[in-house]
């Protein structure tokens, strides 16, 4: 299943760029699609007092470009025999480069090596959060030790039904767009490809903590109704992906769907290192009508709690806050 037909993947300084470039070739081979392989460096900052200086600064960031782009075609080298990449060269802040690459040339996949995020035991670096809120397209971040192939694919999904309409409506067409993806990378992968949702009851803990007395058998009965509920969803949801991909697709690919107990933001992450996922297939949608937000609480905590690769798409229609510049 062709998924994406403009790829941009993005090099990492003091990374090794070799797993990611592999994989991105791959998706451009099997795709028929585009690839642009590019670098970001920094923007020689211009004095006005200096302007005297101004052609030799011109001159001296023409010729970072020149060297940095002759990298790059010495790094894709082993893998232009086979497929047509084009090098580029992006000057500027790594993120609002990046994503405005995307909005110029219509990027509909952004690859790129994972950083490391150090304090506070995050997992991605900042260039890649930014990415993550704010980036329009789905954005890939291959983690250094990522293995060729993927053997587990695990595709988080939400299908709880208590979101206002309009919501309600974003999170299925993004749950269709997750199950989608996933299904096409576990089919060109050969892997395994594992569907989990997790929710959290509140009404027990309020039901435990209440001063009305509530007995144990009604407790577990009420929570076991509202299992059966969250599991009627997951099946329709499941129903409608058969009926989009076809029967068949699903009958090879048999997805394993995991029903779990308790808050996304653990169970999730948790459940992708039990089953040793190589890749988590996830949405970044954030509540409709909160201003500034780009991406929900639970999606980022979800993020920065993963050991493995993360593939994050946004939902329809999101609008990302960087424009373009004159």
């Amino acid at each position: 299943m062709q998924r994406f037909n403009n790829i941009l993947c993005v090099t990492t300084p003091y990374s090794d760029n070799v797993i990611t470039l592999e994989r991105a070739a791959a998706l451009a081979g099997n795709n028929q699609a585009r690839l642009t392989v590019a670098g970001v460096i920094d923007e020689i900052p211009f004095n006005a007092r200096l302007i005297e200086r101004a052609p030799f600064i011109e001159d001296l960031q023409a010729n970072i470009v020149a060297e940095h782009r002759k990298r790059l075609e010495e790094l894709v080298a082993p893998w232009n025999k086979n497929i047509e990449i084009q090098p580029k060269v992006l000057i500027g802040i790594p993120f609002l480069e990046i994503i405005r690459e995307v909005l110029h040339n219509g990027r509909d996949l952004v690859i790129k090596t994972a950083e490391s995020g150090g304090l506070l035991d995050r997992v991605f670096g900042s260039d890649d959060m930014h990415l993550l809120r704010k980036c329009p397209c789905p954005v890939w971040l291959v983690k250094s030790k990522s293995p060729k192939a993927y053997r587990r694919i695990l595709a988080a999904v939400d299908v709880d039904d208590y979101y206002p309409p309009e919501e309600l409506n974003t999170r299925h067409l993004l749950n269709l767009q997750i199950l989608e993806m996933a299904s096409s990378l576990a089919l060109s992968e050969f892997s395994e490809l594992h569907i989990v949702y997790a929710w959290d009851d509140i009404g027990e803990s309020m039901m435990r903590r209440a001063l009305v007395d509530t007995s144990e058998e009604k407790i577990i009965a009420y929570i076991e109704e509202v299992r059966q509920q969250h599991k009627q969803n997951l099946n329709v949801l499941m129903d409608e992906i058969i009926s989009r991909l076809g029967k068949n697709t699903l009958e090879y690919l048999k997805p394993r769907t995991h029903l779990l107990k308790g808050s996304p933001r653990k169970e999730i992450p948790a459940f992708a290192d039990e089953i040793k996922a190589d890749l988590v297939v996830m949405g970044t949608v954030a509540r409709t009508g909160i201003s500034g937000f780009f991406m929900g609480n639970t999606a980022e905590t979800i993020l920065n709690r993963l050991s493995c690769s993360v593939l994050a798409i946004k939902p329809p229609g999101f609008v990302t806050p960087v424009t373009l510049e004159d």
